[in-house]
């Protein structure tokens, strides 16, 4: 396997590259195997691969595994082109990607889209969780505003709030 293969730099390359089933499984098997296919099961390098199927079997334990085995991708019925659009969709975008937007593009039900994406973000984070620590920097942003701004309600709320603070 060639563990130099390139993602697709736009959408539609990704669509088209990702769509033939043969590539998918080629780059994917060269992302999470780099040094050669390896038996998730045991570990044992070199297994036979059958093309028609497009499995392993290891020859160690004897035991069958696809490049889904193990990973988010594993029982979906979903072909692996799409799991790499939509994986490719998801990374790619700055301001994030909604379900409807992948079902759209990817011509999958949103319910299916929906799935994938919480997979996705799911295997995107880091491990132990991702909370905060240390100085942490934001963008700038306005909490509240003056009363004259804000719906009837919402002012005389604050306006309440102010003379109960200015009393104390």
């Amino acid at each position: 396997m060639d563990s130099a293969i390139k993602a697709p730099p736009t959408l539609v390359e990704a669509i088209k590259y990702f769509d033939d089933a043969d590539n998918a499984l080629r780059y994917l098997a060269a992302k999470r195997w780099p040094n050669g296919v390896a038996c998730p099961h045991c570990e044992a390098t070199n297994p036979m691969f059958f093309e028609t199927r497009r499995i392993w079997k290891c020859r160690k334990c004897r035991k069958q595994f696809s490049v889904k085995t193990q990973t988010i991708f594993e029982d979906s019925p979903l072909p692996l082109g799409k799991w790499l659009t939509a994986t490719w969709l998801i990374s790619n975008c700055k301001n994030g990607v909604s379900s409807y937007e992948i079902a759209r593009d990817i011509k999958v039900t949103q319910k299916s889209a929906w799935f994938m994406l919480h997979r996705i973000r799911r295997a995107m984070q880091e491990i132990g969780g991702g909370m905060l620590a240390g100085e942490v920097e934001v963008d700038e942003t306005c909490i509240g505003g003056k009363a004259r701004n804000m719906p009837k309600a919402e002012s005389a709320r604050k306006i309440t709030r102010r003379a109960l603070s200015v009393r104390r």
